[in-house]
């Protein structure tokens, strides 16, 4: 019997170190997610280098419409520059040109527009002659001078002017002469009445009125008012109908709007009292001419430069 409990005894003792063995056994298993956590590690370089490279993309993305806007607007750096206009939304080649006091045609061939009915707002484009610039901000500058230096002409007769009266007014005379001449130039310019008709509305610049409104009938002549040249002829100019603009200098424009019919072409050299157009109502609430005087591109009263009637 003591033999019989001893075996059962081993038996026992076997059977628990068995069972030991088997749980140590089980601890390998338990590694398998730990030794599997450098290579997931691993695999995960990759994703983190990913977000690393993916902003580069994004950068030079970013990059990309900045290039493109100095390719579209090359002088970008002449905005605000004498000689240059920066294009708003709203503008078309035609009335930059009368803004400007220039011809749409020549402000497209000035700026290699392959397409003139296409400007992009922001857009800086040149609107005097290539070579002008420095002109036209010396220009301004100078006639002031002349008027500033009147004293300084007057100073340096003035020390011989103690001994012959007659001296006097040479300086007088010198000092007249450039302070003249400016207007003299600017006034030389001498319009005559486009239309036979009454003025309906006068030139107003607090009211934005830029111009003259002369009745009349339909198909009535409309004339030029000076010697110059058609830089436009044509409907493309919102709120004028049927538009003849003549650039008689380099300082003068005049606009003739709504009209029925239209007599010129672009390019075409025309004759102080030419007909060139026929009165109507295009873009109008009535049959009128709208007639304006522009300086440099700047409206002025049309009543200043034509002959009193």
């Amino acid at each position: 019997m003591m033999v019989f409990q001893l075996l059962q005894g081993r038996v026992w003792l076997a059977f628990a170190v068995g069972l030991a063995l088997s749980a140590c056994g089980s601890k390998p298993g338990m590694r398998a997610p730990v030794e599997d956590r450098p290579a997931s590690g691993a695999h995960g370089v990759a994703p983190a280098r990913a977000p690393a490279v993916a902003p580069t993309p994004a950068s030079s993305a970013a990059t990309a419409p900045v290039a493109a806007a100095k390719a579209v607007m090359p002088d970008a750096d002449n905005a605000g520059k004498p000689g240059y206009y920066s294009v708003k939304q709203g503008d078309t080649l035609i009335r930059i040109g009368l803004e400007s006091g220039q011809s749409h045609r020549d402000i497209a061939r000035w700026n290699n527009l392959d397409n003139p009915n296409r400007i992009e707002i922001g857009q800086v484009l040149r609107v005097i002659p290539p070579g002008a610039a420095e002109d036209v901000a010396v220009t301004k500058p100078v006639l002031t001078n002349k008027l500033n230096t009147t004293p300084l002409a007057s100073a340096t007769p003035a020390k011989a002017a103690s001994a012959p009266t007659a001296g006097a007014p040479v300086p007088t005379a010198v000092a007249s002469t450039p302070a003249s001449a400016s207007p003299t130039t600017e006034e030389e310019m001498v319009f005559l009445w486009p239309s036979k008709g009454e003025v309906v509305a006068a030139f107003d610049e607090a009211k934005n009125r830029k111009g003259l409104d002369i009745a009349g009938t339909a198909g009535e002549p409309v004339l030029a008012a000076a010697d110059g040249k058609v830089v436009y002829a044509g409907s493309g100019l919102r709120g004028y109908g049927n538009l003849v603009i003549l650039k008689h200098n380099s300082t003068y424009l005049t606009a003739y709007a709504h009209n029925q019919a239209l007599l010129v072409k672009e390019e075409q050299s025309v004759k102080q009292g030419q007909k060139i157009a026929e009165m109507g109502n295009t873009d109008s609430d009535r049959v009128k001419l709208h007639f304006e005087v522009r300086k440099m591109g700047k409206p002025v009263d049309p009543v200043k430069y034509l002959p009193v009637r």
